[in-house]
Protein backbone atom coordinates (compact mmCIF):
# COMPACT_ATOMS: atom_id res chain seq x y z
CA UNK A 1 0.00 0.00 0.00
CA UNK A 2 0.85 3.79 -0.88
CA UNK A 3 0.68 4.69 2.74
CA UNK A 4 3.66 1.82 4.26
CA UNK A 5 6.61 3.14 3.68
CA UNK A 6 10.08 0.88 3.77
CA UNK A 7 12.46 2.35 6.74
CA UNK A 8 15.98 1.53 7.76
CA UNK A 9 18.31 2.17 10.25
CA UNK A 10 20.91 4.52 9.67
CA UNK A 11 22.37 7.05 12.46
CA UNK A 12 26.08 7.32 11.47
CA UNK A 13 26.18 10.55 13.26
CA UNK A 14 24.28 10.01 16.01
CA UNK A 15 27.19 6.99 17.09
CA UNK A 16 29.54 9.83 17.10
CA UNK A 17 27.54 11.90 19.48
CA UNK A 18 27.10 8.96 21.56
CA UNK A 19 30.54 8.42 22.02
CA UNK A 20 31.90 11.89 22.77
CA UNK A 21 29.38 12.01 25.58
CA UNK A 22 30.32 8.75 26.86
CA UNK A 23 34.08 9.13 26.79
CA UNK A 24 32.79 13.14 28.60
CA UNK A 25 30.71 11.61 31.23
CA UNK A 26 32.65 11.38 34.57
CA UNK A 27 31.68 8.60 36.91
CA UNK A 28 32.19 9.04 40.81
CA UNK A 29 34.68 5.91 40.92
CA UNK A 30 33.00 4.69 43.88
CA UNK A 31 29.69 3.31 44.76
CA UNK A 32 27.43 5.19 47.51
CA UNK A 33 28.59 3.72 49.92
CA UNK A 34 31.80 0.95 51.01
CA UNK A 35 29.65 -1.67 51.13
CA UNK A 36 26.36 -0.83 48.83
CA UNK A 37 26.55 -4.02 46.68
CA UNK A 38 23.66 -4.52 45.29
CA UNK A 39 21.57 -3.03 47.79
CA UNK A 40 21.13 0.34 46.44
CA UNK A 41 20.67 -0.24 42.64
CA UNK A 42 22.39 -2.31 40.40
CA UNK A 43 26.29 -2.64 42.17
CA UNK A 44 28.42 -0.09 41.23
CA UNK A 45 31.47 -2.48 39.38
CA UNK A 46 28.92 -3.50 37.08
CA UNK A 47 27.91 -0.28 36.01
CA UNK A 48 31.56 0.85 35.04
CA UNK A 49 31.74 -2.24 33.57
CA UNK A 50 29.34 -1.93 31.00
CA UNK A 51 30.50 1.84 30.35
CA UNK A 52 33.88 0.44 29.59
CA UNK A 53 31.99 -1.95 27.13
CA UNK A 54 29.71 0.71 25.81
CA UNK A 55 32.84 2.69 25.01
CA UNK A 56 35.39 0.00 24.15
CA UNK A 57 33.80 -2.58 22.97
CA UNK A 58 29.90 -2.53 21.24
CA UNK A 59 29.68 -2.50 17.91
CA UNK A 60 26.52 -0.36 16.94
CA UNK A 61 26.81 -0.99 13.21
CA UNK A 62 26.85 -4.87 13.49
CA UNK A 63 23.50 -4.19 15.58
CA UNK A 64 22.07 -2.00 12.85
CA UNK A 65 23.20 -4.35 9.85
CA UNK A 66 21.74 -7.51 11.87
CA UNK A 67 18.42 -5.47 11.97
CA UNK A 68 18.34 -4.13 8.14
CA UNK A 69 18.73 -7.86 6.96
CA UNK A 70 14.90 -8.19 7.81
CA UNK A 71 12.20 -5.65 6.25
CA UNK A 72 10.87 -2.65 8.23
CA UNK A 73 8.32 -0.63 7.63
CA UNK A 74 5.92 2.83 8.97
CA UNK A 75 2.87 3.69 8.59
CA UNK A 76 0.23 6.13 9.64
CA UNK A 77 -2.55 5.24 12.11
CA UNK A 78 -4.71 7.67 13.69
CA UNK A 79 -2.20 10.36 12.63
CA UNK A 80 0.58 7.99 14.36
CA UNK A 81 3.65 7.15 12.51
CA UNK A 82 3.94 3.58 13.57
CA UNK A 83 7.20 1.49 13.33
CA UNK A 84 7.36 -2.11 12.39
CA UNK A 85 9.35 -5.11 11.21
CA UNK A 86 7.78 -7.46 9.43
CA UNK A 87 9.00 -10.65 7.98
CA UNK A 88 6.74 -13.18 5.91
CA UNK A 89 7.38 -16.35 5.81
CA UNK A 90 7.49 -18.24 2.08
CA UNK A 91 4.98 -20.73 3.30
CA UNK A 92 1.12 -20.28 2.41
CA UNK A 93 0.01 -21.14 5.25
CA UNK A 94 1.85 -19.20 7.94
CA UNK A 95 -0.04 -18.01 10.81
CA UNK A 96 0.39 -14.28 10.75
CA UNK A 97 1.31 -13.33 14.21
CA UNK A 98 2.21 -10.13 16.38
CA UNK A 99 4.58 -9.50 18.83
CA UNK A 100 4.01 -7.00 21.24
CA UNK A 101 6.96 -6.15 23.73
CA UNK A 102 6.68 -3.86 27.07
CA UNK A 103 8.96 -1.15 28.78
CA UNK A 104 12.24 -1.60 28.73
CA UNK A 105 11.80 -3.56 26.06
CA UNK A 106 11.45 -2.67 22.28
CA UNK A 107 10.81 -4.25 19.00
CA UNK A 108 14.33 -5.82 19.56
CA UNK A 109 13.77 -8.01 22.33
CA UNK A 110 12.38 -9.91 19.62
CA UNK A 111 15.69 -10.26 17.40
CA UNK A 112 16.25 -14.05 18.44
CA UNK A 113 12.55 -14.96 17.61
CA UNK A 114 11.71 -13.30 14.06
CA UNK A 115 14.13 -15.18 12.25
CA UNK A 116 13.48 -19.25 13.50
CA UNK A 117 9.34 -17.77 13.16
CA UNK A 118 9.61 -16.81 9.75
CA UNK A 119 12.13 -19.34 9.03
CA UNK A 120 11.86 -22.41 10.09
CA UNK A 121 14.76 -24.97 10.13
CA UNK A 122 12.82 -27.91 9.86
CA UNK A 123 9.59 -28.23 7.19
CA UNK A 124 7.40 -29.77 9.79
CA UNK A 125 7.60 -26.74 12.22
CA UNK A 126 4.73 -24.29 11.72
CA UNK A 127 5.57 -20.89 10.05
CA UNK A 128 4.94 -17.62 10.81
CA UNK A 129 4.22 -14.06 9.69
CA UNK A 130 6.16 -11.87 11.67
CA UNK A 131 5.01 -8.23 12.94
CA UNK A 132 6.72 -6.66 15.37
CA UNK A 133 6.17 -3.19 15.79
CA UNK A 134 7.13 -0.48 18.80
CA UNK A 135 4.64 0.55 20.82
CA UNK A 136 3.62 4.49 20.20
CA UNK A 137 6.27 6.27 22.03
CA UNK A 138 9.11 3.59 21.39
CA UNK A 139 11.46 3.34 18.37
CA UNK A 140 10.46 5.46 15.85
CA UNK A 141 7.02 5.07 16.30
CA UNK A 142 5.36 8.58 17.16
CA UNK A 143 4.57 9.26 21.08
CA UNK A 144 0.88 9.38 21.39
CA UNK A 145 -0.20 13.17 20.39
CA UNK A 146 -2.63 13.53 23.28
CA UNK A 147 -2.68 12.65 26.93
CA UNK A 148 -4.84 9.88 28.01
CA UNK A 149 -3.80 7.24 25.54
CA UNK A 150 -4.30 3.81 26.56
CA UNK A 151 -2.93 0.56 25.51
CA UNK A 152 -6.25 0.03 24.74
CA UNK A 153 -5.37 2.45 22.09
CA UNK A 154 -2.54 0.92 21.33
CA UNK A 155 -4.39 -2.43 20.88
CA UNK A 156 -7.01 -0.40 18.41
CA UNK A 157 -3.97 0.79 16.56
CA UNK A 158 -2.49 -2.41 16.26
CA UNK A 159 -5.52 -4.31 14.96
CA UNK A 160 -5.67 -1.33 12.23
CA UNK A 161 -2.20 -2.32 11.34
CA UNK A 162 -2.59 -5.83 11.21
CA UNK A 163 -5.40 -5.29 8.80
CA UNK A 164 -4.14 -3.09 6.59
CA UNK A 165 -0.83 -5.28 6.09
CA UNK A 166 -3.55 -8.16 5.10
CA UNK A 167 -3.97 -10.27 8.28
CA UNK A 168 -7.78 -10.25 8.79
CA UNK A 169 -6.80 -12.97 11.42
CA UNK A 170 -3.86 -13.34 13.95
CA UNK A 171 -2.22 -14.91 16.89
CA UNK A 172 -0.60 -12.44 19.31
CA UNK A 173 2.18 -12.89 22.04
CA UNK A 174 2.96 -10.29 24.56
CA UNK A 175 5.29 -9.69 27.57
CA UNK A 176 5.12 -6.99 29.77
CA UNK A 177 2.91 -4.03 29.04
CA UNK A 178 2.23 -5.42 25.81
CA UNK A 179 -0.23 -8.23 27.87
CA UNK A 180 -2.25 -5.15 28.12
CA UNK A 181 -2.20 -4.68 24.49
CA UNK A 182 -2.66 -8.32 23.80
CA UNK A 183 -5.45 -8.97 26.64
CA UNK A 184 -7.52 -6.31 25.13
CA UNK A 185 -7.15 -7.23 21.52
CA UNK A 186 -8.24 -11.29 22.73
CA UNK A 187 -11.17 -9.26 25.00
CA UNK A 188 -12.86 -7.16 22.30
CA UNK A 189 -11.40 -8.06 18.96
CA UNK A 190 -12.29 -11.60 18.63
CA UNK A 191 -13.43 -11.76 15.08
CA UNK A 192 -9.43 -10.71 14.75
CA UNK A 193 -7.10 -11.98 17.62
CA UNK A 194 -7.98 -15.87 17.04
CA UNK A 195 -4.98 -17.16 19.72
CA UNK A 196 -2.97 -16.00 22.49
CA UNK A 197 0.32 -16.21 24.37
CA UNK A 198 1.56 -14.42 26.95
CA UNK A 199 4.89 -14.48 29.16
CA UNK A 200 3.49 -12.06 31.80
CA UNK A 201 0.04 -12.80 33.35
CA UNK A 202 0.03 -11.51 36.90
CA UNK A 203 -3.34 -12.87 38.35
CA UNK A 204 -4.93 -13.65 41.32
CA UNK A 205 -5.39 -16.91 43.13
CA UNK A 206 -8.59 -17.93 44.91
CA UNK A 207 -8.92 -16.96 48.25
CA UNK A 208 -8.54 -19.53 50.74
CA UNK A 209 -6.67 -21.70 48.45
CA UNK A 210 -3.32 -23.81 49.84
CA UNK A 211 -0.25 -22.65 47.86
CA UNK A 212 1.64 -24.94 45.99
CA UNK A 213 5.22 -24.65 46.43
CA UNK A 214 6.06 -22.74 43.14
CA UNK A 215 3.16 -20.73 43.76
CA UNK A 216 4.65 -19.95 47.17
CA UNK A 217 7.72 -19.03 45.03
CA UNK A 218 6.02 -16.72 43.09
CA UNK A 219 4.33 -14.94 45.81
CA UNK A 220 7.96 -14.43 47.32
CA UNK A 221 9.18 -13.22 43.97
CA UNK A 222 5.90 -10.83 43.10
CA UNK A 223 6.32 -9.60 47.35
CA UNK A 224 9.87 -9.10 46.85
CA UNK A 225 9.04 -6.86 43.47
CA UNK A 226 6.61 -4.36 44.61
CA UNK A 227 8.27 -3.92 48.08
CA UNK A 228 11.96 -2.91 46.92
CA UNK A 229 11.81 -2.91 42.88
CA UNK A 230 8.91 -0.47 41.86
CA UNK A 231 10.92 3.03 42.50
CA UNK A 232 11.31 3.34 38.65
CA UNK A 233 7.46 2.86 37.88
CA UNK A 234 6.27 5.22 40.81
CA UNK A 235 8.75 7.96 39.12
CA UNK A 236 7.21 7.41 35.45
CA UNK A 237 3.60 7.19 36.91
CA UNK A 238 3.84 10.28 38.43
CA UNK A 239 6.89 12.74 37.09
CA UNK A 240 7.44 11.71 33.25
CA UNK A 241 8.32 14.87 32.43
CA UNK A 242 10.95 15.38 35.39
CA UNK A 243 12.76 12.08 34.85
CA UNK A 244 12.33 12.11 31.36
CA UNK A 245 13.82 15.29 30.54
CA UNK A 246 16.56 14.13 32.90
CA UNK A 247 17.37 11.12 31.01
CA UNK A 248 16.66 12.47 27.17
CA UNK A 249 20.29 13.15 25.95
CA UNK A 250 21.70 11.35 29.09
CA UNK A 251 22.98 7.96 27.49
CA UNK A 252 25.04 6.53 30.64
CA UNK A 253 21.36 7.84 32.66
CA UNK A 254 19.66 5.65 30.04
CA UNK A 255 21.89 2.79 30.60
CA UNK A 256 21.69 2.69 34.23
CA UNK A 257 17.10 3.36 34.05
CA UNK A 258 16.66 0.46 31.85
CA UNK A 259 20.18 -1.60 32.62
CA UNK A 260 18.10 -1.95 36.55
CA UNK A 261 15.71 -3.93 34.56
CA UNK A 262 17.29 -6.15 32.69
CA UNK A 263 19.63 -7.62 35.86
CA UNK A 264 16.83 -7.95 38.36
CA UNK A 265 14.21 -9.03 36.38
CA UNK A 266 16.18 -12.12 34.79
CA UNK A 267 17.63 -15.19 35.62
CA UNK A 268 20.76 -14.10 37.96
CA UNK A 269 22.84 -16.29 35.58
CA UNK A 270 22.65 -13.12 33.23
CA UNK A 271 24.21 -11.20 35.02
CA UNK A 272 27.87 -11.91 33.33
CA UNK A 273 26.70 -12.83 30.53
CA UNK A 274 28.82 -11.68 27.59
CA UNK A 275 25.37 -11.76 25.17
CA UNK A 276 23.24 -10.05 27.83
CA UNK A 277 25.72 -7.69 28.18
CA UNK A 278 25.26 -6.56 24.76
CA UNK A 279 21.15 -6.91 25.25
CA UNK A 280 21.33 -4.44 27.46
CA UNK A 281 23.91 -2.04 25.24
CA UNK A 282 21.76 -2.56 22.16
CA UNK A 283 18.74 -1.45 24.39
CA UNK A 284 19.80 1.50 25.71
CA UNK A 285 21.32 2.51 22.31
CA UNK A 286 18.26 2.30 20.71
CA UNK A 287 16.48 4.00 23.33
CA UNK A 288 18.87 6.96 23.05
CA UNK A 289 19.15 6.91 18.97
CA UNK A 290 15.12 7.05 18.58
CA UNK A 291 14.81 9.71 21.47
CA UNK A 292 12.19 7.78 23.00
CA UNK A 293 13.08 7.52 26.77
CA UNK A 294 10.41 9.99 27.48
CA UNK A 295 7.54 9.43 25.31
CA UNK A 296 8.05 5.66 26.86
CA UNK A 297 7.61 6.61 30.32
CA UNK A 298 3.43 7.17 29.21
CA UNK A 299 2.92 4.02 29.54
CA UNK A 300 3.24 3.81 33.23
CA UNK A 301 1.42 7.05 33.28
CA UNK A 302 -1.64 6.35 31.42
CA UNK A 303 -2.24 2.87 32.68
CA UNK A 304 -2.75 0.64 35.10
CA UNK A 305 -0.62 0.52 38.09
CA UNK A 306 1.32 -2.55 39.35
CA UNK A 307 -0.25 -3.40 42.22
CA UNK A 308 -3.61 -3.01 40.35
CA UNK A 309 -2.66 -5.80 37.43
CA UNK A 310 -4.50 -8.72 39.63
CA UNK A 311 -7.83 -6.90 40.00
CA UNK A 312 -7.38 -5.21 36.40
CA UNK A 313 -7.23 -8.92 34.49
CA UNK A 314 -10.72 -10.76 36.33
CA UNK A 315 -12.69 -7.75 35.50
CA UNK A 316 -15.27 -9.22 32.95
CA UNK A 317 -14.61 -6.93 30.10
CA UNK A 318 -11.22 -7.74 30.00
CA UNK A 319 -11.72 -11.58 30.18
CA UNK A 320 -9.99 -13.14 27.82
CA UNK A 321 -12.64 -14.62 25.28
CA UNK A 322 -9.71 -16.60 22.81
CA UNK A 323 -8.15 -19.72 23.80
CA UNK A 324 -4.61 -18.42 24.94
CA UNK A 325 -1.86 -19.85 26.64
CA UNK A 326 0.75 -18.76 29.28
CA UNK A 327 4.04 -19.95 30.14
CA UNK A 328 5.78 -18.87 33.54
CA UNK A 329 9.42 -18.20 33.67
CA UNK A 330 10.26 -17.83 36.98
CA UNK A 331 12.46 -14.91 36.97
CA UNK A 332 9.44 -12.98 35.99
CA UNK A 333 9.07 -9.89 37.77
CA UNK A 334 5.53 -11.06 39.03
CA UNK A 335 4.84 -15.29 37.83
CA UNK A 336 2.08 -16.75 37.87
CA UNK A 337 0.70 -19.87 38.27
CA UNK A 338 -2.04 -22.43 35.95
CA UNK A 339 -4.95 -21.57 38.67
CA UNK A 340 -4.24 -17.84 38.72
CA UNK A 341 -4.00 -17.08 35.12
CA UNK A 342 -6.98 -19.58 33.84
CA UNK A 343 -9.03 -17.41 36.22
CA UNK A 344 -8.20 -14.40 33.58
CA UNK A 345 -9.80 -16.16 30.35
CA UNK A 346 -9.90 -19.24 28.09
CA UNK A 347 -6.59 -21.07 28.98
CA UNK A 348 -5.66 -23.68 26.94
CA UNK A 349 -1.95 -23.97 27.35
CA UNK A 350 0.49 -23.59 30.24
CA UNK A 351 4.40 -24.45 30.92
CA UNK A 352 6.24 -23.72 33.55
CA UNK A 353 9.95 -22.71 32.68
CA UNK A 354 12.70 -21.78 35.64
CA UNK A 355 15.68 -20.92 33.30
CA UNK A 356 14.70 -17.11 32.35
CA UNK A 357 12.54 -14.36 33.49
CA UNK A 358 11.08 -10.89 32.23
CA UNK A 359 12.76 -10.68 28.81
CA UNK A 360 11.61 -14.28 27.45
CA UNK A 361 12.40 -13.54 23.73
CA UNK A 362 15.47 -12.66 24.54
CA UNK A 363 16.53 -14.77 27.86
CA UNK A 364 15.49 -18.20 26.03
CA UNK A 365 13.89 -17.95 22.66
CA UNK A 366 13.98 -21.37 21.81
CA UNK A 367 11.66 -22.46 24.48
CA UNK A 368 9.39 -19.50 22.93
CA UNK A 369 9.21 -20.39 20.08
CA UNK A 370 8.82 -23.79 20.99
CA UNK A 371 5.69 -22.61 23.42
CA UNK A 372 4.08 -20.62 20.17
CA UNK A 373 4.26 -23.64 17.93
CA UNK A 374 3.12 -26.03 20.41
CA UNK A 375 0.02 -23.84 21.01
CA UNK A 376 -0.59 -22.48 17.51
CA UNK A 377 -0.50 -26.34 16.75
CA UNK A 378 -3.44 -27.46 18.75
CA UNK A 379 -5.48 -23.98 18.98
CA UNK A 380 -4.95 -21.95 15.66
CA UNK A 381 -8.28 -22.25 13.94
CA UNK A 382 -8.26 -19.31 11.22
CA UNK A 383 -12.03 -18.96 10.17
Amino acid sequence: MADIQPFQIDIPKEVDRLNRKLKDTRLPGRPIVADAGSHYGPPYEWAQRLYDTWINDFDWFSVQSDINKYPQYTTSIENLNIYFLHTRAERPNAIPLLLIHGWPGSFWEFSRVWGPLSRPSDDKDIAFHVIVPSLPGFCWSDGPHRSGWTLQDTARVFDQLMKKLGYDQYMVQCGDWGHFVGRELASKYTDSCKLLHSNFAPSPLPDGVEYTGREKATLERVNDWLENHIGYAVCMRTRPHTIGLVLHDNPLGILMWVGEKFIEASNPSNQNDRSWTHAILTTASLYYFSNCIMSSMLTYYENVQHDKFAEFVVQPENRIKVPFGYTSFIWDTEPSSRRAVGRTGELVFYKERDDAGHFAALEHPSGLVEDLRELAGGHWRAS
